[in-house]
């Protein structure tokens, strides 16, 4: 008898696997730098971690987890209740993710993608976005095949007007990172009212709010009740920032029934892991460090823009900020990647962003008094030697 792989015709000569052509679009995220350009390790300040790191209660859970050998909680059930009771959220309207990077690529999947239409009507489905919005964003898009659709900015700042002038019969999802990353401007609530309802209601509208934890008075809050209000609104959340949490990787959303049924459909089985559970459920509880952390950013990011600011004569400007970082935009004499180079050589990493058109920009984390006085000296040394009196 013949074996059925002998009449398998052969392959051709030299194939190879073909990528997608909207995946070959894609250009890997690139994280923020914590070495110089010779390998020597700078003080990091490039990726809008927490300078005080997260809270003892979780660093004392993970020093005592030994759940290693077994899987974790594949529906993070006590942590999505603790989440609940401090929301006042159904636990079962909230999911929990890799970070919130794994519940934004769901919720694109979700709801976008080449055509979903039927009609034969093909075509990509189009994702909008603020011009300066989060590098992650146009990726999303790119691995399910949909167009990357950027409204123009207000001054670095998200537009209302721009985005629901960019929305068209193809738009299926708008992102909004609010407050912003890397710009760290924020839209009121009263403008993300009228963003919603200036949208048509199968269009999802996805509040990321990484930075949420750092607004003040009940700012944060409000995003939340438009997710409970509307079919349409997702709110994605994240433990790495001012909880401190960024090498667990946990994040959360919540949403009507029908977009958490999603999200749940897409997510990794057992996806948050057993440490970083009972890490998060520890940080809920130590809301002395949380306070702590909102007021040192606070007290540090306001120090440090104020002394940016008698650098306005030298064209260099610090954007206003509700978030853990600052934009600091040079358009004088002193260019931006000569400072990177400059703060680089004085012991520290920031960001800089020429891949989202922010040439002329460096997004600084707020870190320690002694770290935010010697970056502000070191780049208004730089300024004097770049601005010699006449």
């Amino acid at each position: 008898m013949i074996s059925p792989m002998t009449d398998t015709p052969p392959a051709a000569p030299h194939a190879t696997p073909r990528m997608k052509p909207w995946i070959a679009q894609i250009r890997a995220y690139i994280p923020g730098r914590s070495a110089g350009a010779d390998g020597r390790e700078l003080i990091k300040l490039s990726a809008n971690e927490n300078p005080l790191g997260c809270s003892p209660l979780a660093t004392d859970v993970l020093q005592q987890s030994r759940a290693t050998a077994l899987y974790p909680d594949p529906d993070s059930g006590a942590l999505r209740e603790r989440l609940g009771q401090i929301h006042g959220i159904d636990p079962a309207l909230i999911v929990c993710g890799t970070g919130s990077g794994e519940l934004l690529n769901c919720a694109v999947q979700a709801f976008a993608g080449r055509d979903d239409t039927g009609t034969g009507n093909s075509g990509p489905d189009e994702i909008i976005f603020s011009r300066y919005a989060f590098s992650l964003y146009p990726l999303l898009a790119h691995k399910v095949g949909a167009k990357a659709v950027l409204a123009p900015d207000s001054d670095y700042a998200a537009s209302v007007d721009a985005l629901l002038d960019a929305v068209t019969p193809r738009t299926r999802v708008m992102l909004l990172d609010n407050p912003n990353n890397p710009t760290g401007t924020y839209l009121p609530h009263a403008e993300v009212e009228r963003l919603h309802a200036g949208l048509p209601g199968d269009v999802l509208l996805v509040l990321d709010q990484a930075y949420a934890e750092y607004l003040p008075g009940e700012d944060a809050a409000r995003a939340l009740m438009m997710a409970a209000q509307h079919q349409n609104v997702l709110v994605t959340r994240t433990f790495s920032k001012i909880f401190g949490l960024a090498g667990e990787r946990i994040g959360w959303a919540t949403g009507a029934p029908g977009l958490i049924d999603a999200l749940n459909r897409l997510r990794g089985p057992f996806n948050v892991s057993a440490s970083g559970q009972v890490a998060a459920l520890a940080a809920l509880g130590d809301q002395a460090f949380l306070d702590r952390s909102r007021q040192h950013n606070s007290l540090e990011r306001d120090r440090f823009a104020t002394a940016i600011a008698t650098l306005g004569n030298r064209g260099i400007r610090a954007l206003p900020s509700e978030a853990n970082f600052l934009l600091v935009l040079f358009d004088g004499e002193l260019d931006a990647a000569t400072a990177l180079d400059g703060l680089a050589h004085k012991g520290y990493a920031v960001r800089h962003l020429p891949g989202q058109g922010l040439a002329n920009g460096l997004r600084i984390t707020v870190g320690k008094r002694e770290d935010m006085e010697a970056i502000a000296a070191a780049i208004t040394e730089m300024a004097d030697s770049a601005n010699p009196p006449a």
